[in-house]
């Protein structure tokens, strides 16, 4: 019964570890996501009033407003695009280091358009607003520069995953339709230049009279043998009109002469 009542009271220490744990997550999820609220909403209502501001009031002071804003506009455009590209692109890590160093620049700027706005002293802020033009085009184009770059390189590796796969499918459509492919038309080999093809004329050569018909064959008898046939007949295909002939002549008889004597006959004893 102890060690019952020990793996139940165990069981119930964990649950509520766990139950804590996922209530500290909750909650601190929760306040981020109502800081990150606050925070948009602060910079919705500082940008509407900077741009009346720059409209409204005349001279340093709304020239003040409009450098504010415009630095503004730019650092947020550049920190979401380079965020946005670093979750993709590994390379991006280096830029956004870059873009942090230029981040303090710009921190430090708008922090001291902030209190010039309520300068009282217009001379002095008219004499120091050439300065404060240029450190704002420096470090805008500079944020301009990485910004724009992270978006030719994302735009470019786009493009080239578009054209690989947009083969890949030509490719993979001609493979679908296998029956609409036809062999190419076959070429006859160039000729040298010193040949000449049958059926064609030199230039300058003259022209010949044509070559005139052969005549005909005359019709076959019935029974004899093919014209066309080239080889030689076996002896039992001759007809038997024609008289075989011997291998040998056989000798024919012998002139006699009057000075030759008379052969005597053979004597029988």
């Amino acid at each position: 019964m102890e060690a019952v009542a020990a793996v139940f009271a165990l069981l119930v220490v964990l649950f509520l570890v766990l139950g804590a744990y996922a209530t500290v997550k909750v909650v601190g999820a929760a306040k981020r996501g109502v800081d990150r609220t606050i925070n948009q909403a602060r910079r919705t209502v500082e940008d509407h009033t900077l741009r009346a501001k720059s409209f409204a009031q005349p001279g340093p002071a709304g020239e003040v407003a409009q450098l504010r804003l415009k630095l503004r506009t730019s650092m947020r455009a550049t920190q979401e695009a380079l965020h946005a590209g670093a979750a993709e692109d590994e390379s991006l890590k280096e830029s956004l280091g870059l873009f942090e160093r230029l981040s303090a620049h710009g921190q430090e700027l708008d922090a001291e358009l902030r209190r010039l706005e309520s300068e009282p002293d217009r001379a002095t802020l008219a004499g120091r607003m050439p300065s404060l033009r240029e450190r704002t085009d420096r470090i805008t184009e500079s944020a301009d520069a990485l910004r724009w770059a992270a978006r030719d390189r994302a735009r470019r590796f786009a493009e080239d995953d578009l054209d690989s796969l947009s083969a890949q499918i030509d490719v993979e459509a001609g493979a679908l339709r296998h029956w609409t492919t036809t062999e190419p038309p076959r070429t006859a080999a160039p000729s040298a230049p010193g040949t000449k093809t049958p059926g064609t004329k030199s230039p300058g050569a003259p022209t010949s009279a044509p070559t005139p018909p052969w005549p005909e064959a005359p019709p076959a008898a019935a029974g004899a043998a093919d014209p066309r046939q080239t080889w030689p007949e076996t002896p039992g295909a001759r007809t038997a009109e024609e008289p075989t002939r011997p291998a040998i002549t056989p000798p024919g008889p012998r002139p006699t002469y009057p000075w030759q004597k008379k052969p005597r006959p053979e004597s029988t004893t």
